[in-house]
Parts: C-alpha cells; structure tokens; sequence
C-alpha cells in the first residue's frame, strides 16, 4: 500500500472518531453554554479547566507522547520483547509518579496560580475564590487523562488509532451528565460539572487499559530512573515542552488578558475556541498522529527523498481541508454560533461576541493544523530544539500583539494576535525544514495554496450569497438547523466541483481514496463467487 494511502487511511479512522467526540462536545458545550451561559462562574470554570487542561497537552498527549512514540517504537523495532515490556512498565510508573506530583502542585498552588492567569479575577473575590475551588476538585483530572495519554501513544504505536481517538467521547459524556444530573442538586451548580469532568476522565482511562495490556504493558514494580530509554525521553522532552505547547501556552496568555477585559470576554473566546478545535482534531491533529509514524520510520533510515515526499504531502493535505474551512467559518460565524448555541443563558450579546472571537480565530486555522505536520517531521528527525526555540520567539511575539491589539479589538484582538503568532510559527518552521532538507516542492505547495483560494474564495461568495437569502435568525431551531446544513453541503459540492473541474491532484487522490475504500468493502460479498 502507498504510504500516502496509509497515512490518510490512519488519519481518516482518527478523524472521524474525533468527528464523534467534537459531535458529544458540541453537546457539552451547548449544555454548558444553556446552563451557565457567560456568567461568572462560567469564567470560573473555563479558567480552572483550561489550567490542568494545559498541563495534560504538556505532560500527557502533548510532548510526552511525541517523545514516547519514537522512542518506544525503537524499543518495538529492536529490542526483545521482555526488554520493551520492562521499559514501558517503568515509563507508565514514572510518568504516574510525575503526574501524582503535578497534581499535589496544582492543589496546593492553586490560589497563587490563579492570581497568576486570572489577575482580574483578584478584584471580585467570590469569583476569585470558586475559581481557585474549582481547580482543587479537578487537579486528579491531570493524572487520568495524563495516564490515558500514555495508552493513546502505546496504542498508536502499534497501529491502533480508532480506541484511543474515541476515547475522549467518554469525557464529554462526563461534562455533560454532571451539568444535567449531579449540578442541579449542589449549592453551587458549576461544581457538578467539576465532578462531570473528573468522572469522565476517569472512565476514558479505564475504558484503553484493557487494550494497552493486551498490547503488551505488563505492569512491574519497577521505577527506574536512568533506564536509557527513560533518559532519552527525558532529553527529548525539555524542548518539546515548549514547542508543542506554543498554541496551549498561547491560549493561557488570553486567559489572562481576557481577565483585564469586560466579563463574558473569556467564555466568548472558549465558545469561539471550540468552534475551531472542530477542524483542528479532525484534521490537523489527526493527520499529525497519523504522519509521525511514516515521518520516523523514514528519517530512522535516512530516507529523506521519501520524507520531503510525504510532507509535502502533509501540507497540501491538511491545505486542501483547512482553506475552505476557513472561508466557511468566518461566512457562516453567526448562524452556526446563533443557530448552535443561543438559548437559555446565551444570548445575542453573547452570539455576538462568540463571533467576533471566531472571525479572528479562523484566520489562524490553516496554521494550527500545519504545525501539527510541522512539528512531528522535526520530531521525526529527533530535534525538539528548533521548535522550542521558534515556539519562545513566538510566544514573544502573540504576547507584543495581544497587548497592541486588544484595546482596539477587544477580545477579538487577542484572538488575532494568537492566529498571526501561529501564521509566523508555521512559516519559519517551513523555511528551517527547507535548509535541513533541502526542497520541500515549494513551488508545488504554492500553486496549490493557489487554487485552493481560488475555489474557496468561489465557495464562500456562494454561501455568502446563499445565507443572506435564506438564513433567518427568528426562524425555529429546525428550520434554521436545515438551512444551515444545507449550506455547509452546498458550500462542500461547490468547493468540490471546482476542485474537480481544475483536476486537483487532491481532489483525485481523495476520490481514488474513496473507491478504494468501496471496493474494500464490496469484497466480501464478490469474494465467494469467485472461489473455484
């Protein structure tokens, strides 16, 4: 099989499980966005979430995974079997002694990290004091979801996608039934959905164990720190801390920013943050978990040809999705908010917001999802150094811009600031991989980013047009529903059928893709018939 072809196979069954987990957090978020709206506690709540949220990325799936794979993948390659069952052992004990640590830190910190990201939280004490509550009840999230993390990296190493990619759907299961069921019964209902967190992080571990185990983890006693594999992680995971949390880390500058602002300025951004986390999982993230593999395997024997190959790959790929993704965002930003969200405690001034955050927000979406691809080939090439370091100069620059543009912009400004640091990520990360290895198929990359414009521009002119006929917000749920999808699909047939009139070359590796997948599963029922 092509590697392309593994490689889109691979991302497609973990896109479309974190299609289902994105569907279960719209329902959270909608539920969330009914019950608490953007009041204070809400604020609470996305602050004290996104704190062991952000230490999850970094010391869960974030840079402990893509340090563990090729590390653990060398072990599955080349050593004995006893050899990696001793070595994953003593990586899960480490990395749950670590993560136990954290946790007491979270607890024991708290007050102090909340004066830290939420400042203007300092002036109104009861919010101050539920926010520094609410981190307490979920700092064990850390370790269930850190643990969980570490069976996604086992599991992925040994080519299974789909159980850790729906994993997640568990979690939001969790958010949801403790908004519904656990916080109507507490004095303080936000703290139900605390417990909905910590319950379903729970659950997600629990539910890969069994696999993790059946794929090899055999859990010893022991707990050795200068293991060579251990040490090589360790060497590697310094500077990935800091390259792949650049966008978290960035996320946790407008939290603290978005204090100083009007209230409802931190759920605006949340709301408008999930809406672009859509096609971030589907595609950027699951098409990064899915390279990483092919990226390792091909620079472990030196086969840079290849390599420059499949990320040029990548790029056009993850082009080809997230281009007309952010035409369809920013044109249809207030019915999808409006039509999704706007009931109960959300209302117009708060659809409003939420849109003017998600504008500024899809700007930055081609960028998110690229340095996911970016990122592994220099993970893939074992250097976390040069991401680190483009990831603090960037780092420096979203904060010079959020300062500069929020008192203009608002909200909206500190969105824009962490869509243009990202945009300058990614292109310097393409330039230092172009003086590593040489041409990338630039002027390939180009003409395709070219024509993906182009029908996207085409694309969203129809939509534009489409919407301003069609789309009324005083119309039923259903109704506006209907008319929403209707132009989401049409905006995809368009966008389509440019794509096949200009003969994209990603238009016809996708629908080669598809036939291949029909005629894969047509086969056994024709197979019997041509037995003699």
């Amino acid at each position: 099989m092509d590697k392309n072809e593994t490689i889109s196979r691979a991302a497609g069954t973990v896109g479309t499980m974190t299609l289902a987990s994105r569907l279960f957090g719209f329902v959270r978020d909608v539920v969330i966005g009914m019950t608490f709206g953007a009041s204070a506690a809400a604020d609470a709540f996305f602050v004290a979430f996104r704190i062991p949220n952000i230490q999850r990325r970094i010391l869960g799936e974030g840079a402990v995974s893509a340090a563990m794979i090729p590390v653990y993948g060398e072990y599955v390659n080349t050593r004995s079997k006893e050899d990696t069952q001793r070595f994953a052992s003593n990586l899960f004990n480490i990395q749950t002694v670590v993560l136990v640590l954290v946790t007491l830190g979270i607890v024991l910190l708290a007050p102090l990290i909340i004066t830290v990201f939420a400042p203007g939280f300092l002036d109104e004490p009861g919010k101050f004091e539920l926010t520094v509550s609410l981190t307490r009840w979920m700092g064990p999230f850390l370790i269930f979801i850190g643990l969980s993390a570490y069976c996604m990296g086992l599991l992925n190493t040994h080519g299974n996608f789909a159980l850790p990619a729906a994993a997640p759907v568990i979690l939001n299961i969790g958010m949801i039934a403790g908004a519904l069921f656990i916080s109507p019964f507490l004095e303080e209902p936000i703290m139900g959905l605390a417990i909905g967190v910590l319950l379903g992080a729970l659950l997600q571990l629990l539910v890969q164990l069994p696999q993790t185990f059946r794929q090899g983890l055999k859990l010893s006693a022991v707990l050795d720190w200068k293991d060579p594999g251990i040490l090589k992680i360790a060497k590697l995971l310094g500077p990935a801390i800091i390259a792949f949390g650049v966008y978290e880390v960035s996320l946790l500058i407008e939290t603290l920013l978005a204090s100083l602002l009007p209230g409802g300025s931190i759920s605006y951004l949340y709301y408008a943050n999930r809406l672009v986390q859509l096609p971030l999982g589907v595609f950027g993230v699951a098409l990064g978990i899915a390279i990483l593999p092919t990226l390792t395997a091909q620079a472990a024997k030196e086969q840079y040809t290849e390599l420059r190959g499949t990320l040029n790959f990548g790029i056009r790929w993850i082009l080809f999705i997230t281009i007309p993704a952010t035409v369809g965002l920013a044109v249809l930003s207030f019915p999808i908010i409006q039509t999704l969200w706007e009931r109960g405690e959300f209302v117009r001034s708060t659809t409003e917001g939420t849109q003017f955050a998600l504008i500024f927000y899809s700007l930055g979406l081609c960028a998110f999802c690229g340095m996911k691809v970016l990122v592994s080939a220099f993970y893939s090439l074992q250097d976390t150094k040069t991401p680190m370091r483009i990831g603090v100069y960037t780092m420096i620059l979203n904060v010079g811009l959020a300062v500069a543009l929020m008192g203009p912009l608002q909200h909206g400004g500190l969105a824009l600031a962490t869509s243009l640091s990202s945009i300058a990520n990614a292109a310097v990360l393409v330039y230092l991989l172009k003086q590593r290895l040489g041409r990338l198929g630039g002027r390939k990359i180009v003409a395709s980013i070219c024509r993906f414009t182009f029908a996207a521009a085409l694309m969203g002119t129809v939509v534009y047009f489409i919407n301003s006929w069609l789309f009324l917000p005083t119309d039923s749920l259903i109704v506006r529903l209907t008319v929403l999808l209707a132009e989401v699909f049409l905006g995809a047939t368009v966008y389509a059928g440019i794509a096949a009139l200009m003969k994209m070359e990603e238009w016809r590796f996708l629908v080669k893709l598809l036939k291949d997948r029909k005629a894969r599963k047509a086969l056994p029922e024709t197979l019997p018939e041509d037995l003699p």
